[in-house]
């Protein structure tokens, strides 16, 4: 049996391809980036011939950076950019509209309808989310009322999000039509308790049940290849996560209790609340995480909207800096950030504030403020929103946190992440490979094909490269978080 498994990350600006070994050692990996479309201020849409594409280029790329062939690759998995909604002609493939984005705010007025009209608790308890445009079902609504003759022939019609729709793709002639527990509870169209769409849920958003994919669970065979560019068929593709549900399988936090933070341009947070879902007093989502031999594990989510992009806005906005990767170097050539205090509120403050009014400050400049103070206080300022964050989840799940696991881009700055691990008073622990979302793809997809057997396989086999533990005085710490809550209360 060829061992070698093949994870595909398909994500909002582009798809990644990263090939492993068993023993998790990187092989090759590739990435292609694709075009974003903007019709018209807060639209955003994906060709979806260019994401299929993407990631057929891709594949390609990384089988030679890896310098294997496709007769190597004993399994895929898949990750991908949650509800991001396609909709496709079942007989000819061809989509009917493009892709609309999660990041698309055109339902808006639709999902203010729904909370006007009284459904947001009803949703709330069957899907654990809250009534926003960012989900797939007003998406999925809206393209059905503005493609000509769409509702008509629903039932010629297929419905997913990017793990549906390249599953369809990879089986060729089998048109496969299936999605995974973790994508399916990010729709507003699956019910949390029932692990099956919800028929109410259906009815109040006006989509048909013909159009959905079977909901299966996180790793298992659900197609095999077939006419994929580049590989051979037959190759089992038997594991799929959303890309936050997939980070955290990546980092191993099986257990209840276990977190770990994505530092992107945001931060993406969540906690493995064990098989039961925990419902959130701070505005947390709660979410499935994955289902693995019929036992379903679930999560609460929470993000902050702004991380390495306050590293940005200091590159670009301001010209503090010349590349992002200088701030480090530039906070540390100062002790602490001088009394200065920043609020990374540059686009509203998430969880657990929800105060979209909110503006990003500096607060405790004087005189003798540097450049380098204010660098230091914008990593300090991306810590301490995630503290609230994990406090709150800790909160939510009655058990004190004990340790949190990172990665992203920016979890190589290890200033960051030292005072993250101070702030939070719990060890901060990185892993050898960073990028876990297409780990945790490839997890899953080597354990549905039988390549792995167990969870406490991959635990054994999962890698730390760092462990950040608190070194900061507990005095020196409520200093902090007291500093940090004032600034808040006044942006």
């Amino acid at each position: 049996m060829s061992e070698n498994v093949m994870a595909i990350d398909q994500g909002t600006t582009g798809t990644t391809v990263v090939i492993l070994s068993k023993n998790l050692d990187i092989l090759g990996k590739a990435n292609t980036e694709f075009p974003q479309i903007y019709p018209q201020p807060g639209w955003v849409e994906h060709n979806p011939e260019d994401i299929w594409s993407s990631v057929t280029e891709t594949i390609a790329k990384a089988l030679t950076n890896a310098n294997v062939s496709g007769e190597s690759i004993g399994a895929i998995g898949i990750t991908n950019q949650r509800e991001t909604t396609l909709v496709w002609d079942r007989a000819t493939n061809q989509p009917i509209f493009n892709a609309i984005v999660w990041q698309c705010r055109r339902t808006a007025s639709a999902s203010d309808a729904l909370k006007a009209a009284g459904h947001t608790e009803t949703f709330s308890k069957k899907t654990g989310l809250v009534l926003d445009a960012y989900f797939s079902g007003t998406k999925v609504a809206w393209i059905l009322d503005h493609v000509d003759g769409a509702r008509e022939r629903a039932e010629e019609l297929a419905f997913g999000t990017v793990d549906t729709f390249l599953v369809w793709r990879l089986s060729g002639e089998k048109k496969v039509h299936v999605t995974d527990v973790s994508n399916a509870s990010r729709t507003l169209l699956f019910n949390l308790h029932t692990m099956k769409w919800d028929d109410e849920l259906l009815n109040i958003l006006n989509v048909p049940r013909e159009l959905l994919p079977e909901v299966r669970g996180n790793a298992e065979i659900y197609a095999r290849t077939s006419g994929v560019p580049g590989l051979p068929d037959g190759i089992p593709i038997s594991g799929m996560a959303g890309d936050q549900q997939s980070a955290l399988f990546g980092q191993a936090c099986f257990g209840r209790g276990e977190a770990k933070c994505t530092y992107g341009t945001g931060a993406f947070l969540l906690v493995n609340t064990g098989n039961t879902p925990v419902r959130s007093q701070h505005g947390m989502l709660t979410t499935v995480g994955w289902r693995l031999n019929d036992e379903t594990t679930y999560v609460l989510e929470g993000s902050a909207f702004i991380a390495g992009a306050a590293v940005q806005w200091l590159r670009d906005g301001l010209g503090l800096i010349g590349d992002a990767a200088e701030v480090e170097a530039l906070a540390a050539s100062v002790p602490d950030s001088g009394g200065v205090t920043f609020v990374p509120a540059l686009a509203g403050l998430g969880a657990p504030h929800w105060r979209q009014d909110a503006r990003g400050a500096f607060f405790g400049i004087t005189r003798g403020t540097t450049r380098a103070h204010m660098a230091r206080a914008v990593l300090d300022g991306i810590a301490l929103q995630i503290a609230d964050i994990l406090r709150a989840m800790a909160d939510d799940l009655g058990s004190p946190l004990t340790g949190l696991r990172v990665d992203g881009g920016a979890c190589r700055n290890n200033l960051l992440m030292q005072f993250q691990a101070d702030i939070l008073q719990i060890p901060c622990i990185r892993p050898t490979m960073i990028e876990t979302t297409a780990l945790g793809a490839a997890l899953l997809g080597g354990l549905g094909a039988g390549i792995w057997e167990s969870q406490e396989q991959l635990r054994a086999i999962w890698q730390k490269d760092r462990v950040f533990a608190p070194n900061m005085d507990k005095t020196q710490v409520e200093s902090q978080l007291a500093q940090w809550a004032l600034a808040v209360s006044r942006v």
